[in-house]
């Protein structure tokens, strides 16, 4: 992916200023020249994500400069810094793109929508580009394609920015528990230097990179099951007596306290009170579902590796 100077300050959150001062230090490659434009690339990026992270941990710039000059020429600290890019690094195949305020409200009938844009602007589904008012970075073109074809469909774009704001909660918690589970089981053992040394690092970078994809193609799976499982209830539903009934599910009386119902009943209401305590139970047990499916997939990809 390539980036102009004003789109990496933006990404990176350093200033244009900043940026053409860590080139002049040495500190920050030269931008490949493409006609009369300087073009930057992820490697760019990363670079200025591994001197932000350095800063923070208390480095001069000085000895920045001397510890990326050791990792480019593969000595020092090379696995920790590698650790750190990969980390840092793209976790999508997807490019961003651009597009205009002209062609967005094109792509959503034509209409201008200014709240619609506000709100797309909030959740990073746009970005906006310094110093282009009307000219948008879009980080996940596909994320946007589905808005479209859901706007396309009726979806109202209000109604398409809360079920994202929702969606996107739930998602970072399974990432969470994700990022929990295998640090507690996996990289907990590389973690125990601060920094760790540069074989662990190497082994941890190494891991990161295989282990990257397997909550993804966990979710994946676990959301064509679930699909399947409620598109069915509720044709089912809609369909009423033509169809078959299903079985009806056994149901069992749980004693809970009065104090936590209250709480329940304020939150909800009491005429939901049952279901969001079933779905919270029900929601704990995907939580777990998902974290022995990820330990059946780590333990066959580490089985894989050292076979």
């Amino acid at each position: 992916m390539t980036y102009r100077i004003e789109d990496l300050a933006h990404r990176s959150g350093a200033t244009v200023r900043t940026i053409r001062a860590y080139q002049d230090r040495g500190l920050l490659p030269r931008p490949e020249r493409r006609g009369r434009a300087n073009v930057y690339a992820d490697a760019h990026l990363a670079r200025l994500r591994q001197i932000a992270g350095l800063l923070d941990r208390g480095y001069t710039l000085a000895s920045i400069k001397e510890l990326l000059e050791a990792w480019d020429s593969g000595r020092g600290l090379g696995g920790v810094l590698g650790l750190v890019a990969e980390v840092d690094g793209p976790w999508s195949d997807e490019e961003a793109g651009r597009i205009s305020r002209a062609e967005l409200s094109e792509r959503f009938g034509g209409s201008p929508d200014d709240a619609a844009v506000a709100d797309a602007l909030e959740l990073g589904v746009l970005e906006p580009v310094p110093g282009h008012e009307d000219l948008f970075l879009v980080p996940s073109p596909q994320e946007l394609a589905v808005a479209v074809e859901l706007h396309e469909a009726g979806v109202p774009l209000s109604a398409i920015a809360g079920h994202l704001r929702e969606l996107r909660g739930q998602v970072e918690h399974i990432a969470s528990r994700f990022l929990e589970f295998t640090t507690e089981h996996v990289f907990a053992r590389y973690l125990g230097e601060h920094p760790p040394n540069e074989v662990d690092a190497t082994e941890a970078a190494s891991l990161v990179r295989r282990l990257r994809p397997l909550a993804q193609q966990t979710v994946d799976a676990e959301l064509a099951r679930a699909m399947r499982l409620f598109a069915t209830r509720h044709l089912r539903l809609h369909l009423g007596a033509d169809q078959p009934a299903p079985p009806e599910e056994e149901t069992r009386s749980v004693s809970i306290p009065a104090d936590t119902m209250r709480a329940v009943e304020r939150l909800v209401g009491s005429d939901q009170a049952a279901s969001f305590v079933a779905l919270a139970a029900e929601r704990e047990l995907r939580a777990r579902a998902l974290d022995q499916l990820a330990a059946k997939h780590m333990h066959k990809h580490i089985v894989d590796e050292e076979s």
